[in-house]
């Protein structure tokens, strides 16, 4: 079954303030975000008809835009607002939500002062990252052949675009060879992540997870260290060497659009079960996204 065109679907799109139909959500060629990557966007989840911690991922969203210079014209407040109004029209209950700011067309080059700031809501029917069956029983990764870059060369804290270019080459190199995602090192050679998902490694009933120094500290990942301590377990933020992988007995991976999802190979090389602690963490978050976003937010803090 072929999927349906991203850009030919019924429905609409909220652009700078106001309601537009699905087909007709367009940019000119010359946008500034499309050239010089001036773009930077979010992922949120609704389930049972409630958007999963909205105002946490509009807040990262103005930060985002703020490091890459641009002011988003709209509050968190309106911007909440214009993403639960979008969720309604689109009649669905649980859905994907991708809120996203880029710099329009008035200015060409790599200045862009002139500029326009251009803000936009889709919403769409999304499943989980990866199929039921391999969060079941674990998905392959490979090793990617691009690391996160030093704080010092790139925007790191932002969830920008042009951050992604390098996750999806490592992406598509993983799934040339069978693979379903790709581990990427930072520019140290530590762990970091994967190319849309914070990683978890656990040891003797301990779960470890790289510091995010140069990558995104994901708001799912924040969530499920918070289910974790919740009911017992020691989680700890730490440099990670390849060299340690051997040694840990679970990994899984967190995201808005991976959920939960537990690993179960690293490039034929590592291989790990999908024990009780991953199971637990599965079965938690899932619990806890669809209780409704006021009960959700309460029970992880």
């Amino acid at each position: 079954m072929i999927e349906q065109r991203y850009d030919d679907r019924d429905g609409v799109i909220w652009m700078n303030g106001s309601f537009v139909p699905w087909r007709e959500a367009n940019l000119h060629v010359l946008n500034h975000g499309l050239h010089y990557g001036s773009c930077v966007f979010e992922g949120m989840r609704a389930y049972n008809g409630s958007i999963f911690k909205a105002t946490e991922h509009n807040e990262r969203l103005h930060s985002s835009a703020n490091i890459l210079g641009m002011k988003v014209p709209y509050s968190v407040a309106e911007l909440d607002a214009a993403s639960r109004e979008a969720l309604k029209r689109s009649g669905f209950a649980d859905a994907y939500l991708r809120p996203i700011v880029w710099r329009g067309p008035e200015q060409m080059g790599v200045s862009a002062q002139k500029t326009s700031t251009q803000v936009a809501i889709a919403v769409w029917q999304w499943p989980s990252y990866f199929t039921p069956e391999a969060r079941l029983k674990g998905i392959r990764i490979d090793w990617a052949p691009w690391r996160r870059p030093d704080p010092a060369t790139a925007p790191v804290k932002a969830k920008a675009a042009g951050l992604y270019m390098i996750a999806t080459m490592s992406k598509h190199a993983a799934e040339a060879c069978g693979y379903s995602d790709a581990l990427m090192l930072d520019w140290r050679g530590r762990v970091a992540e994967t190319t849309g998902a914070n990683i978890f490694l656990i040891k003797d009933g301990i779960i470890n997870t790289p510091v995010p120094d140069c990558f995104l500290d994901g708001i799912t990942r924040r969530t499920v260290i918070g289910l974790a301590r919740a009911v017992g377990y020691q989680v700890v933020e730490r440099a990670i060497l390849p060299s340690e992988l051997p040694g840990f007995s679970e990994v899984f991976v967190t995201g808005t659009a991976a959920e939960v999802t537990p690993i179960a190979e690293i490039a034929g090389e590592h291989f790990f079960q999908v024990g009780e602690i991953t199971r637990r963490l599965m079965t938690d978050y899932d619990a806890l996204v669809r209780g409704g976003a006021g009960t959700a937010t309460r029970a992880a803090e």
